[in-house]
């Protein structure tokens, strides 16, 4: 993300969070069902109050830029960051998309406050492969009748999610950081 020099603190604060506590090198299984000799595991970062603190205000500010009225994505991995733009001062509703509506309550598929006709919605990802899960959480806000205006990643693993993202989305997609910042020595680069 190009960041401007009154947040390149903030990115810094957010990158440094990411190498020391969300990196793990070894091979795991991701979303995609991949194999990978490394993980970006943002929670792990962004649940610690620098890196929480960081994010949010590049969230708040990427939110003010788009003029979004919402931010949020596919429940787990945007629940912390849409909750950092609450924290980082912006004006929004938080919100998550669940996998599949609720079968008992409400029956709702989006949670947090209501959202209108009017929101303009910032969809929000930790980690980007694939970008399945973020085109999932799209197309079941554009289901709903609302209004994206971009999408934003902590990280993206530079495999082409974001690619697709963007490509479904049709609207700006921005990552905070990439692979490439967070693991510039990894092995298959």
């Amino acid at each position: 993300m190009p960041v401007s020099d009154t947040h390149s603190e903030a990115y810094e604060r957010l990158l440094s969070s990411l190498r020391e506590h969300a990196l793990v090198i070894g091979e795991v299984v991701l979303t995609s069902g991949a194999v990978a000799q490394y993980l970006v595991d943002a929670k792990r970062a962004i649940l610690l109050r620098d890196g929480f603190l960081a994010l949010g205000e590049l969230v708040a500010a990427q939110a003010a830029e788009w003029g979004a009225t919402a931010v949020g994505g596919m429940t787990m991995g945007a629940d912390p960051i849409a909750c950092s733009a609450l924290a980082g001062g912006a004006d929004v509703k938080a919100f998550f998309v669940r996998k599949e509506a609720k079968a008992h309550g409400l029956a709702r598929r989006v949670e947090g406050p209501l959202l209108t006709a009017d929101d303009r919605c910032m969809l929000v990802e930790d980690v980007v492969t694939t970008g399945g899960s973020t085109i999932r959480a799209l197309e079941a806000l554009r289901a709903e009748g609302h209004q994206v205006v971009g999408v934003l990643s902590i990280c993206d693993r530079l495999a082409g999610g974001g690619e697709a993202i963007q490509a479904a989305a049709r609207v700006p997609y921005v990552a905070l950081t990439s692979i490439d910042d967070v693991y510039p020595e990894r092995p298959d680069r």
